[in-house]
């Protein structure tokens, strides 16, 4: 019960961190104050929380219910198999990084019921888009995480942290973190690759919610994100390996760096057209990912 707690303190801190962070890189880029920047997620928050609920002609309301549940439950597993120190880790798994591969493919799942369940056509279109997007990254996705596991003999996130107490995963595996980072982002349909809930769909699978349904699907959205990049962190930026500071304090400013980039592309590159990066996904990181497991095989051979 208390793993539990901790689990869901950590996700509220990464949710409402990452918020400030990404206003705070916004009016960065946008060259504007960044204090009521700081302020505008708390006020539309509030405005949600209070917002009466819009419902649709005939929708699914039982798994239009489940989708924002279903997502927040992904969020927290996947922050779940983060070690935060040495022995301190919520779901201390030998094959955790296959808990957290199979957290974030059935993101896909969520996203879909989101945009089915309104009975609406524009968030339908963007469930639709979520299948191709999320079906054409997961494997890049997938094989990145495997070489991690490589020279750790093990699928165990805490043992792949251990493993990089003299070197780190990103300088031995070059490839591994950009393509992850680019693979991510169109599991979890964030920034340049948000395109099921894209302008073009006039908000698509989050188009019909309102209230505080809308408000916690997109705090168990933020939440996805801080996982990915929580195990992003561990697995290839050494985890809790740092100098001076406690190694919570380090997978923390890791964590941060890795949402920091993924904000970054999101004020500053456009949105992706689908078809464009599944071209991409298919012709460009599928072969990258796999040059890094058969890269990584030959240093340890």
């Amino acid at each position: 019960m208390i793993g539990v707690i901790w689990v869901a303190v950590g996700l509220a801190v990464g949710v409402i961190a990452f918020a400030a962070l990404d206003a705070a890189v916004g009016a960065g880029v946008a060259r504007s104050p960044v204090g009521p920047a700081l302020r505008q997620p708390w006020r539309r928050g509030a405005l949600q929380l209070v917002q009466q609920r819009i419902a649709t002609e005939r929708p699914d309301a039982q798994a239009w219910a489940v989708a924002p549940a279903l997502l927040l439950g992904l969020a927290a597993v996947m922050v779940s198999v983060v070690p935060i120190a040495p022995d301190t880790v919520l779901a201390p798994l030998s094959h955790g990084i296959v808990l957290f591969g199979a957290a974030a493919a059935l993101v896909l799942i969520a996203a879909f019921l989101q945009g089915w369940s309104p009975n609406s056509p524009f968030p339908m279109i963007g469930g639709y888009r979520m299948f191709a997007q999320a079906l054409s990254a997961m494997i890049p996705f997938a094989l990145v995480l495997i070489g991690t596991a490589l020279p750790a003999k093990s699928l165990g996130v805490d043992a792949i942290v251990v493993d990089q107490e003299g070197l780190w995963n990103v300088v031995r595996q070059p490839l591994g973190l950009p393509i992850y980072l680019a693979a991510a982002v169109g599991v979890l349909f964030y920034g340049p690759l948000a395109t099921p809930a894209g302008a073009d769909l006039a908000g698509g699978v989050e188009l019909e919610a309102s209230g505080v349904q809308l408000l916690l699907w997109r705090i168990a959205h933020r939440g996805v994100v801080v996982g990915a990049c929580a195990v992003g962190a561990s697995v290839f930026l050494g985890g809790w390996h740092g100098p001076l500071l406690p190694g919570v304090v380090w997978v923390v400013i890791k964590t941060l760096a890795l949402l920091a980039v993924l904000s970054a592309a999101r004020h500053l590159l456009p949105r992706v057209r689908i078809e464009r990066y599944v071209v991409l996904a298919w012709v460009g990181l599928l072969p990258l990912a796999l040059l890094d497991v058969f890269l990584t095989g030959w240093w340890l051979l």
